[in-house]
């Protein structure tokens, strides 16, 4: 039996101390004693559900190096490294590219010329890559993933800045099943969803914004934001047990689990059948 792996990195520098998103607030800013316990507890709590984590080294001046799930994506041994939209955070890749690499990872840069932000837009569900562009990333860096992995990509536009990364507004739970908030989409790419998905849990707005999407699925338990009881009655109901972890201050950079993670046994493991879960 698979043991799920996934890195993270501690918060040690995490701030706001730029804006590029309509959550982040260099005036309002962040408690980063509050920060460190919200990613403990998370931390704990993967741990507590049998994952394996691994750590990276924060650095001083790269405040959203926490949000691995960004760095880019890995399927199999092979991490295709993000090409960041702000340079802000496309410092950050030298750091993700040598921890990979020193890891025993293949390394891989998309062309140039394209924007491509990691798991935070190209999750899959099944054998399926669902890929959000617009606002992050572009059409052809999907494209090209694709063709180097050999999956299907279905991209799928985003229109609300709120929802900037796919994994904000959208989060595959098993093969053929999905939560996710409708309105962060444009027509075409909420029927795109809806025809290849079968299985679809719609998230409130007030939940949504909680960035009960961005959640972290191990197994048959989902780890979420506090606060969005709906969307936890939905998965009970569906036989998924739920884990709340209070994540706010990181919204307050618009992050929350799932953009706090990514998965070192490949994006697609998330979708196994037969993934590991320990109740």
């Amino acid at each position: 039996m698979r043991v799920p792996r996934i890195l993270m990195c501690p918060p040690d520098h995490f701030g706001i101390e730029y804006e590029i998103n309509p959550w982040m607030s260099r005036h309002r800013g962040a408690a980063p004693d509050r920060a460190r316990l919200q990613w403990q507890q998370l931390h704990a709590a993967l741990i507590s559900l049998g994952v394996a984590v691994e750590l990276m080294t924060p650095q001083q001046g790269l405040p959203d190096l926490v949000f691995t799930a960004n760095a880019g994506v890995v399927y199999q041994q092979r991490f295709f490294t993000s090409r960041f939209r702000h340079e802000v955070r496309a410092r950050e890749t030298p750091h993700f590219d040598a921890w990979f690499a020193d890891h025993g990872f293949s390394v891989e840069p998309l062309p140039g010329g394209t924007y491509f932000e990691g798991a935070g837009d190209a999750l899959f569900c099944g054998d399926i890559l669902f890929a959000g562009y617009r606002i992050r990333s572009d059409v052809r860096g999907h494209q090209h993933l694709g063709d180097a992995i050999g999956c299907r990509v279905l991209p799928v536009e985003l229109v609300d800045p709120r929802f900037y990364h796919l994994d904000t507004c959208f989060c595959p739970i098993a093969p053929g099943e999905a939560i996710w908030f409708p309105g962060a989409f444009d027509r075409y790419g909420r029927k795109v969803i809806e025809s290849h998905i079968p299985k679809l849990i719609e998230v409130a707005e007030e939940e949504a914004v909680r960035f009960a999407c961005n959640a972290v699925v191990v197994g048959k338990t989902v780890v979420m934001n506090a606060g969005s009881d709906k969307l936890a009655a939905a998965l009970r109901d569906w036989g998924y047990g739920v884990q709340f972890c209070e994540l706010d201050e990181f919204i307050k950079s618009g992050g929350s689990a799932k953009c706090l993670t990514i998965r070192l046994d490949g994006e697609e493991a998330a979708s196994w059948p037969e993934s590991f879960s320990r109740s």
